[in-house]
């Protein structure tokens, strides 16, 4: 057992595991779009549904995909041959994610369940390699959740041909995150190698702030003069700011070297990429004069508090040293409430509230930093 942890503490990410991220940052910018179909003002309600569908899906994917490899990857022909696959099914979910999607449901959710499978039959083939009580219980346990997800994402299709509704859809992805939890609490994390885990984590994240970066440049285009300096600027300096805070708290907070299943904090990471896309819509609408000032608003302020809250729901994986006290919780509270009222005082002046995320931003990124520097 000691020589197995030493050597998954040696494990490092693989290229073939980068390979297979990039095909979620395309499914990033996909997903993003479907946030820019506008009635009256408004983000149209059936694509914001469906974003937010659609963006949990490909999370819980990757989610999926990464936690398989971690413990029972072997960088092997067979492993590689179904990670491409996973990567040409994800082409089709992609295409799929669209404003016209209605046409494509069929097709996307066909590839949902596929890869669900793919991922599922990776854990039947490790189930004859574990002789033990323990690994075949666990293994049991995740097919029972990747092939019970499966079934719900193929009777989404029967509901949307015969109600054309997709609350099953949902259901699948709450399933799969419910399940994952309620796994998770049950387990140790003997055979896991955090360090891996957290080091593919932190790489989605990074893939995301690409995608914030690619969304921050069009505030570059046709042409530079001071009001688009200043946004081009600000929002820059908000996107290094949110990459700082997280960066301090991976490098310098969290405790790699930890025992943990590691479950919640892929969980969690769901929660806090799924922020991250919110925060890059939010950022382009900053300057869209077509979108209500409601909608604009409350979309950019609970995106950044609720990037906090996940962020610091991290601090239950923090080193011993490092755990996040009561008065650094309720020094950043009283940040956010803050932010949150200058934002509606001043909402109707996208010059100050641009500059008011960009101070809360870095006043919370000061509290880390400060946090960690104790360390």
């Amino acid at each position: 057992m000691v020589k197995q942890l030493i050597e998954k503490k040696e494990r490092k990410v693989e290229y073939v595991e980068l390979i297979y991220d990039l095909i979620f940052v395309y499914i990033i910018g996909r997903n993003n779009s479907l946030l820019h179909h506008l009635t009256d003002g408004f983000i149209d309600p059936v694509s914001a549904f469906a974003y937010v569908l659609c963006t949990l899906a490909a999370i819980q994917i990757w989610n999926f995909s990464t936690y398989y490899v971690n413990i029972y990857g072997r960088h092997c022909a067979r492993e590689h041959i179904f990670l491409f696959l996973n990567m040409f099914l994800l082409y089709f979910i992609g295409e799929g994610t669209r404003a016209d999607w209605q046409g494509y449901h069929t097709m996307y959710h066909v590839a949902w369940a596929l890869i669900l499978i793919n991922i599922g039959v990776q854990y039947l083939i490790e189930l004859r390699s574990h002789n033990d009580p323990e690994s075949r219980s666990q293994i049991s346990r995740m097919c029972a959740i990747l092939f019970g997800e499966t079934a719900l994402v193929l009777s989404a299709i029967a509901e949307f041909e015969f109600f054309a509704t997709s609350f099953m859809s949902l259901a699948a992805i709450i399933f799969g995150m419910a399940a994952v939890f309620l796994f998770g609490q049950r387990k140790n994390g003997s055979f896991v190698d955090f360090s891996h885990l957290s080091e593919r984590a932190m790489l989605y994240v990074v893939f995301t702030f690409g995608e914030m970066v690619i969304a921050v440049s069009s505030y570059f285009g046709d042409g530079i003069s001071p009001n688009k300096l200043y946004f081009a600027f600000m929002a820059f300096v908000i996107v290094a700011g949110l990459f700082l805070s997280y960066g301090v708290f991976y490098d310098r907070v969290i405790d790699r070297e930890r025992q943990t299943n590691g479950l919640i904090y892929m969980l969690i990471h769901i929660f806090i990429i799924f922020t991250l896309n919110n925060i890059t819509n939010s950022l382009e609408f900053m300057r869209d004069e077509e979108v209500n000032l409601i909608p604009k608003i409350l979309l950019l302020v609970t995106s950044f508090v609720m990037f906090y809250v996940f962020l610091f729901m991290l601090g239950g994986f923090a080193k011993s040293r490092c755990c996040l006290t009561l008065g650094f919780f309720l020094t950043v509270s009283a940040l956010a409430a803050a932010f949150v009222a200058l934002m509606f005082i001043f909402r109707e002046n996208m010059y100050v509230n641009i500059a008011v995320s960009a101070l809360f931003v870095y006043s919370v990124f000061a509290i880390i930093y400060r946090r960690a520097g104790k360390i």
